[in-house]
Order: structure tokens, then sequence, then C-alpha cells
């Protein structure tokens, strides 16, 4: 494991709150993701579904938790919490490495009761039987596009098929008021995996000069990324010069970057799960033109002015109407808007949109994309990215710049603060 593994307490902290939050007499069942194929027999790297690893820290494939709060324990081990992880044997040790043995889950977990996935469905019909309520899995992320069959489908089916009679509830909507709300431990996390972004953006902000490609910056990244633990990108990476810039999920990283181009930059390291999210515009000869900069700073208004919005009692709707007013200035300002053509626009198809068409922020944590609805209102211990842009399509100029931000009682903390945004900074760093 590259990373340092979080204590169990904090998972015993979340399956507290999730118990809190079932029905008497309910049982919840969380499992792994799959080993993704690619074809042969490849497999994508194992990335662990998040609402277990929120639940038990445990990073292993075919992982499955089932909790039963009103479950009454037997003489020899309690049942209201079990842990099943695969069991290992000499051959997956040869061919794959070792696998946790049941002390190390329990260390990790804090689940006293870990058993062989192999003897899941045995264990859990007894209990099933037992309980009133079954609390299943779903994804219910509003910009889900999964389109293959996950463990928690298969279960699902099997679930409902045996034991049709029973009262079926969604888990989703109870993960999604815990998850959104970070502990001190998840932001002790999400720090160190924006520590190690930064390293990356000032990597390279020493590499990038004309003639370089999109992808070897992107390899640069990787390399800083690695070097400090981090086991992956926290998503695709972005890495647009000249007008790739105005595409705004471009991922191909495939062109020479040219003198004069905008390089737009967005991407962020995982850290023991949890994902950090940058966006960063550089001039790609070190000097912006006036241009450049006057877009680009107009940007880091809206930027500014977006963080001190994100306070507790404000939500996505309201935030993103109050930017769009601040964009709507700046875009007048630039010439890109005219005065009264605004004032004259259709609200509900607002002019600013032809240049700032995507949202101001989202909320971060294990997912990139982290669980939060858009009319909830936002709390301390929230974390949210902060990310406006201008995309100028006929100028092949597209400019965004994003980072973090901690909710807060006294007020939003920028957790990327720290990581140079300036023009000055930017052109001083390039060229020392």
């Amino acid at each position: 494991m590259r990373y340092t593994p979080i204590s169990g307490q904090l998972f015993a902290k979340n399956r507290k709150k999730l118990a809190a939050k079932l029905k008497p007499n309910a049982i919840a069942i969380v499992h792994s993701n799959d080993n993704m194929p690619i074809s042969a027999d490849a497999t994508h790297p194992f990335v662990q579904h998040s609402d277990l690893y929120y639940l038990t820290g445990i990073d292993q494939e075919e992982s499955i938790l089932v909790m039963y709060p009103d479950c009454r324990d037997n003489q020899v081990r309690s049942f209201k919490e079990i842990l099943f992880i695969k069991e290992t044997n000499k051959e997956i040790a040869i061919w794959e490495g070792k696998k946790l043995t049941k002390e190390e889950a329990e260390e990790r977990s804090g689940i006293r009761t870990v058993i062989w996935t192999s003897h899941f469905k045995e264990v859990l019909k007894p209990l099933l039987f037992e309980a009133e309520h079954i609390y299943l899995n779903t994804n219910e992320n509003t910009r889900d596009i999964i389109t293959v069959e996950t463990r928690d489908d298969r279960f699902r089916k099997w679930c409902m098929e045996q034991f049709p009679l029973h009262n079926y509830q969604r888990l989703a909507p109870l993960m999604n008021q815990l998850r959104v709300v970070k502990e001190p431990e998840e932001v002790e996390a999400l720090k160190e995996a924006i520590s190690i972004t930064d390293k990356a953006f000032r990597r390279v902000l020493n590499f990038v000069k004309s003639g370089v490609w999109e992808y070897e910056i992107e390899a640069e990244i990787y390399h800083e990324f690695i070097r400090n633990r981090s086991r992956r990108m926290a998503y695709q990476p972005i890495v647009g010069s000249g007008f790739n810039a105005c595409v705004l999920h471009y991922i191909d990283n495939e062109n020479q970057c040219k003198d004069g181009d905008m390089l737009l930059m967005d991407f962020g390291a995982e850290y023991a799960n949890y994902c950090a999210d940058l966006s960063r515009t550089i001039p790609v000869n070190g000097r912006f033109t006036e241009r450049q900069k006057a877009v680009y700073n107009a940007v880091l208004r809206v930027q500014k002015a977006a963080v001190d919005l994100l306070v507790p009692g404000n939500n996505l709707i309201d935030l993103n109407r109050e930017v769009g007013k601040l964009m709507e200035s700046e875009l007048i300002g630039l010439g890109l808007l005219d005065t009264t053509d605004v004032k004259n626009q259709n609200p509900a198809q607002p002019l600013y949109k032809k240049y700032f068409m995507h949202g101001t922020s989202h909320h971060l944590g294990i997912d990139v994309h982290d669980y939060g609805k858009r009319y909830q209102v936002f709390e301390p211990g929230m974390v949210l990215t902060c990310e406006p842009g201008i995309y100028i399509r006929e100028e092949a100029l597209g400019i965004r710049l994003e980072n973090d931000i901690l909710i807060t009682e006294e007020g939003p903390v920028d957790l990327m603060k720290n990581i140079p945004v300036e023009v000055e900074e930017i052109e001083e760093l390039m060229h020392r």
C-alpha cells in the first residue's frame, strides 16, 4: 500500500452514523467494485467502491459489508457488523501478492467479525430471515453514465428474487446525507492529495515551454504523483493548449503546445482514495499577452468572489445564479457581451452561457464528483470546488481556474491557497 492507512476509528464512526439512520430491524449490504476487464486476461487497476471504502477503509476486491445493528449477539460472535473479505492462498500469493488477513482487515476497519467472502450467502441467509428491511446500494449520481453491471447490481437481483416479500429500502439517500459532510480525518486526506497536486503543478511550471507536447506534460504530472505516493490520477487529466482549452472534457492530450498559446490543465491527485481537483491555465511561452491577461484576471476575479459565496446556508442553484451575474459583468468588460443585449436577454437562456457553459462548483471527496445535491444547503464540513471559466472559441482561448474549498462556520477555507494563481506568480515561476 502506497498511502498511510487512515485510522479505523474514522470508518467505525461512519458506520455508527449510518446505523442511526436505518429503520428498526434493518440490514444494509454494500459490495466492493469488480476487477474491471479490458480484454483477454487483462484488467484495469482496481479502484474500490467509494461507499464500501467510506464505511470500512478496505481497499481490496471481493469485499462485502453487512450491517445489522439490531441483530442480537450470539455466544460466539456479533453479527451487527460483518466484513467479508477474499480468502487468499499460495497460488494467489504467488501471482497477485499478499491479501489482507482477517486480523489486518479488523484493524483497518474496526469490524470484529471478519469472514471469508466464500461464506457470504450461507451467513447472510439466516440474518435476512430475521430482518424486516433490507437496504441495498444503487448508483444515484446524476452524472451516472455507467453501462456495466456492478456487484451491487448482481446482488440486488439475487436478493430480490430470493427474498421477494421483504421491505426494500434505498441506501443511496442515506449515504448522500452522510458523505457530503466530511470528518476531520477526511479533510486531512484531501489536504495530502492537494499537497501532491501542488507539487505536480509547480513541476509543470518549470517544464512547459513552446514545442512541448501535451502528453509530455501529462507524464510530468504522473511522475510527481507517483513519487509522492499517489496511486493514480483522481480523474482523467485535461491538458489542452490553444483551441483544445475550449473543449471542456478534452482528454486526448495529443497536440504540440505552440508559442503564444494558453495551456489549460485540469488534474488532481488521489491519496488514500480522496481526490484533489485543480484547474490552472498558463501561457505556453511563460508570458501573458494583454488580451490573455485581461481574460485571465476576469476569471480570477469571478473565482475570488465566488469563493466568498461558499458559506453555510447557500446552495448550488443560488451560487450559480450569483456567479452568472458576476460573469455577465466581466464579459461585458471584455467586449464579449453587449449591455443592451444582456438587459433584453431571455432569463432562461442567459447570454453568458456562450462563454461560461458549466457550473461553478461540485462536491468533492472520495469521488471527484462526490455526493451532494443541487438544492442541498451548504453546511460546515462540506468541500466544494470553485471553477469559473471563460471559453472564447473564436479566439482559441480557454481559461479555467479551480480551487477546492472547505466550508466552515467562520467562512470558506481555500485548501489550495498556496498553489500559484496570480499572473505575476505564474510568470515568475515559469522564468525562474
